[in-house]
This record gives C-alpha cells, sequence and structure tokens, in this order.
C-alpha cells in the first residue's frame, strides 16, 4: 500500500481509556499527539476539557467517548454525555450501541439510540462502536445498516474492552456493507504497524490504538 508515516499518523485517533488515567497522563497523551502529528485523540469525556486545552489551536481532533464501555445507559444519559463533551471541546463522538438491546432483536431501540446521539452531536462526526466480539457475522451487517440509517458517521469495532478487539474479518464485512458511504474505524489490540496496515487495507479508515507511537515506529517504506 502506497502509504507515507505521515498518513498514517493521521488515520490514527490516540487513545487513552484506562479508568486510571491521570490529568497528567491525559497531558502527556496531547503532547505526544502534537509531536507525532497523529490525526485525533480519544478519551473519556471527564477528560475532554484536559485535552481541548493542551491541543488548543493545532488542529488535532478531540474524541470523546460515549456510553463507554457498555453501552447500557438510557438514551438521555448518552445525549447529555455527548452534548456536555461537545461544550467541553470535542470534535468527535465515538458512542457504543446499545449491544442488549440489539442482541434482543430490538433495533428501532438501537436506531433511535444512534439518532438521539447524532443529533444532539450537531454536526460533529459520530462513529458507533459495535463490539463486533459480541456479534455474529450476519449480525455486523445488520448493525452496520442501522447505523448508517440512524446517520452515523462511522462505524467502529470494538472498545477494547469487550471479549476481543477488532479483526480483519470484521473490517471486510463493515467495508462490504457500507461501502464508501461510512468511514470505518478498527479498535481493539492493534498494536503494532503490520496490525494497522492490515486493518486498513481490509477497509480502515482510522485506527484507534494507544500504541501509535509504537505502530508508527514500526512504519516500513
Amino acid at each position: 500500500m502506497n502509504l507515507t508515516v505521515e498518513q498514517l499518523a493521521r488515520m490514527i485517533d490516540h487513545t487513552e481509556l484506562k479508568p486510571d488515567a491521570t490529568t497528567e497522563r491525559i497531558r502527556t497523551l496531547c503532547r505526544e499527539a502534537i509531536e507525532y502529528k497523529f490525526g485525533a485523540v480519544c478519551v473519556n469525556s471527564c477528560n475532554v476539557a484536559t485535552a481541548a486545552n493542551t491541543l488548543e489551536g493545532t488542529g488535532i481532533e478531540i474524541c470523546s467517548v460515549v456510553g463507554f464501555p457498555l453501552g447500557a445507559m438510557i438514551t438521555d444519559a448518552k445525549v447529555c454525555e455527548t452534548r456536555a463533551a461537545i461544550e467541553n471541546g470535542a470534535t468527535e463522538i465515538d458512542m457504543v450501541m446499545n449491544i442488549g438491546a440489539f442482541k434482543s432483536s430490538d433495533f428501532d431501540t438501537v436506531r433511535a439510540d444512534i439518532a438521539a446521539v447524532v443529533e444532539a452531536a450537531a454536526g460533529h462526526t459520530v462513529k458507533v462502536i459495535l463490539e463486533t466480539g459480541h456479534l455474529t457475522p450476519d449480525e455486523i451487517v445488520h448493525a452496520c445498516k442501522i447505523c448508517e440509517e440512524a446517520g452515523a458517521h462511522f462505524v467502529k469495532t470494538s472498545t477494547g474492552f469487550g471479549p476481543r478487539g477488532a479483526s480483519v474479518e470484521d473490517v471486510k464485512i463493515m467495508r462490504d456493507t457500507v461501502g464508501k458511504r461510512l468511514g470505518i474505524k478498527a479498535a481493539g489490540g492493534i498494536r503494532t504497524f503490520e496490525d494497522a496496515l492490515a486493518m486498513i487495507e481490509a477497509g480502515a479508515t482510522r485506527i484507534g490504538a494507544s500504541k501509535g507511537i509504537q505502530i508508527l515506529a514500526g512504519f516500513h517504506e
């Protein structure tokens, strides 16, 4: 694949979602994003304001997770978190789908949940985390279609806290389903350049990783 290290860096959401992440760790994450020219940082909503202050004027996107990591919150809670994250400086939202509702075949609830967050995001990019480790291939296809119907901009594989992370097979199914209409973010267990390249070749347009620096260090022309 004809990909430069600069292009790869812009595809990476440099991520810190651990519950014990300190304020200084978030500042360090942001300084790393500036140094390595990552496209975005991805943090929990309580850390958005710190990230926004540290990254002011850099053009680096600030992604906040919403309903993380289970997706098992009422829609009003996800909407509230989305609005607060944007008010604090988030430019992108990664929300977790209501997986239980989906597995219950309550697809109207799933669709409405996503649509409400899209509306609350007020034009900002919304990525929907499917947690593909809980889904069959056919369910991944159906979930992608619901996300598109609800107005999401991306579908995303995993939280990194679920039964498994991203797989090349998941990404291929997602790309085959959404075509070029939606972006695809692969996340969960992506630690090396080879991991990232395999996801991109399968159709991913964004990579979520806490090992972004390690990924770039393994870059091969």
